[in-house]
């Protein structure tokens, strides 16, 4: 490959080649893989067709029952939902080998399903369960599988890019061809992480794949509020990594477009970065209200479901029938509900093991398990109260037991020591008292003078009463008319999306996903070189003016693209 210091300095693409533009000519095999769209793949065999079908069923399923546990207070902290960006991390860990490297961000669920994991270790790791992946250490956004090579999820923005960078280091240092693929969101994109990891990948020609899974939303904030440049899939050529894009709901893109990346890397030495369009049928977190996008947008993209999609293009290629994806779908559920159980059977981590695994070597240096404040100074929990005790009262908080606990707190609060048995009889002592009491006596207290005794003061004469006057009688109040009950509104259904698979009337018949007789509306058109819809630029779709000033002071909504 010739030396990058040769070439003319990175431009924009011209049309569908992403070398840089004045750039002198390079040898075939180094040119990256062109920025397209290619919605119509040749359907795999039925076999491979069943295959990634059930694998996008599974994570859907698996995503619905953890958003319904999280709700019944079965899973703590933060729970974020990959529903609708299914054929992007099916797609991608298809495309790659068992030996490379996936890295993520926390929303990783599908991804650590994707590369293999059980899901009853998932299940159990959300739950916080000693079964778990992490052997409940890391939750929702912390999960991690050393022997399937999905190398974690970090909770902060951007944060896992350099690790990525680091592992792709060291398949340098080892002499393998393995190659690191790392997922991040359109939000990461703005973080000094990705600039920093894209010009060090570039300049050490390191082997990663930066996948970019624009869902369209940074949070709440839309891709275009909050990046200047739309296309986000041209943000790396200004540090030397050429971009692409793929179609994130087309699963057999997604994989087409990541394994010639993959492969390109592998031979070139050279980085690349990837643009996924897709979207998030959730919110950012189902602690998301979603008040910056509308119920029509997101049915808008519901048209395109990944998994309608890619099951009506099976049944109308004749891969398999309705029934038969009727029947995965079942599988997926059923595996789903055996991991619920296996979770909620499994055990809560022993609190010894919170010394497990922390960087302190030997006995010399020991964690507390709680800190007293009271007195001057902090004080070890353990040397309070026996060790029993604070081993009782710390299950009993990890067991969510408030109200053992709760009582025992608040006799704390009042003054009560813990280490006096409730039998003894004695009344509570102030901690101060009973650190001055259990420590050795230092000098005999000299007794304290008596209080001098002041004269009582003489009496004062009251005024005498004045005479009271009789109530005006006031008019009785007018009985009031009860106000007619307003008519209470029926609830409306929940928004639920079921999937539903029609068997084809014929075997003969072409039943398309746009022919479908009772399924969802046909896919939007993809034009070459251009993002699905809605994906609106700047030049394509100006935003609409604002509304003229009303004469009256009442407030008024702004339009929905104008809503943050």
């Amino acid at each position: 490959m010739e030396d990058p210091e040769t070439r003319g300095d990175p431009g924009p693409p011209s049309g569908d080649d992403l070398a840089p533009a004045g750039a002198e000519p390079v040898a075939e095999a180094a040119q990256p893989p062109r920025a397209r769209f290619q919605p119509d793949h040749m359907l795999p065999d039925s076999e491979k067709g069943r295959e990634l079908l059930y694998r996008m069923l599974l994570i859907r399923r698996f995503e619905e029952r953890a958003g319904e546990m999280y709700a019944r207070a079965k899973i703590g902290g933060f729970l974020h939902l990959c529903i609708g960006e299914e054929a992007t991390v099916v797609g991608t860990a298809e495309a790659m080998r068992e030996s490379d490297y996936l890295i993520s961000t926390y929303r990783e669920h599908g991804q650590v399903l994707a590369r293999g994991t059980p899901p009853n270790a998932v299940m159990a790791e959300l739950f916080g369960r000693v079964d778990g992946v992490s052997r409940g250490r890391g939750g929702s956004m912390h999960m991690f599988d050393a022997e399937r090579r999905f190398m974690g999820g970090y909770g902060i923005v951007g944060g896992h890019l350099p690790i990525a960078a680091g592992l792709a280091l060291a398949s340098d240092y080892g002499g393998t061809d393995d190659a690191v693929v790392c997922m991040l969101g359109d939000g990461a994109s703005n973080q000094g992480t990705f600039g920093e990891t894209l010009n060090l990948a570039a300049l050490w020609k390191l082997p990663v794949v930066f996948i970019i899974v624009n869902n369209q939303f940074g949070m709440g904030t839309a891709v275009s509020r909050h990046s200047a440049v739309t296309d986000l899939s041209a943000k790396g050529e200004g540090f030397g990594v050429p971009g692409t894009r793929c179609d994130g709901m087309d699963v057999l893109d997604v994989q087409s477009c990541v394994r010639t990346a993959l492969e390109h890397v592998r031979s070139e030495r050279h980085p690349l970065l990837i643009e996924a369009v897709t979207y998030r049928f959730r919110g950012h977190s189902m602690a998301d209200p979603e008040e910056y996008r509308t119920k029509e947008e997101v049915d808008q993209w519901r048209q395109r479901d990944p998994i309608m999609q890619f099951a009506n293009k099976l049944i109308g290629g004749g891969a398999i029938t309705g029934a038969d994806a009727e029947e995965l779908d079942r599988q997926a559920l059923a595996v789903v509900d055996e991991a619920v159980r296996f979770a909620d059977e499994s055990p809560f981590p022993e609190l010894d093991s919170l010394y497990d695994n922390v960087y302190v070597l030997g006995d010399q240096l020991r964690g507390w398990y709680s800190v007293d404040t009271r007195s001057p100074g902090a004080t070890r929990g353990e040397q309070i109260a026996g060790d029993d005790e604070i081993q009782r009262l710390a299950a009993a908080s990890a067991a969510h037991n408030e109200a053992e606990a709760g009582d025992e707190q608040l006799m704390m609060r009042e003054g009560a020591r813990r280490d006096l048995p409730a039998e003894s009889g004695l009344p509570p002592m102030s901690m101060a008292y009973a650190q001055a009491a259990d420590a050795p006596p230092q000098t005999e207290p000299e007794p304290a003078p008596e209080p001098l005794s002041a004269p009582e003061p003489e009496p004062v004469p009251l005024p005498a009463p004045e005479p009271e006057l009789e109530p005006e009688l006031e008019p009785e109040p007018e009985p009031e008319l009860e106000p007619e009950p307003l008519p209470v509104p029926e609830p409306e259904p929940e928004d639920e999306y079921e999937i539903s698979f029609e068997p084809l009337p014929h075997e003969e018949d072409d039943l398309s996903f746009g022919q479908h007789p009772h399924g969802h509306p046909a896919p939007l058109p993809l034009p070459p070189d251009a993002a699905p819809p809605p994906l609106p630029t700047p030049d394509e779709q100006p935003p609409a003016p604002l509304p003229a000033p009303d004469e009256s002071d009442e407030p008024r909504l702004l339009p929905p693209e104008e809503q943050s």
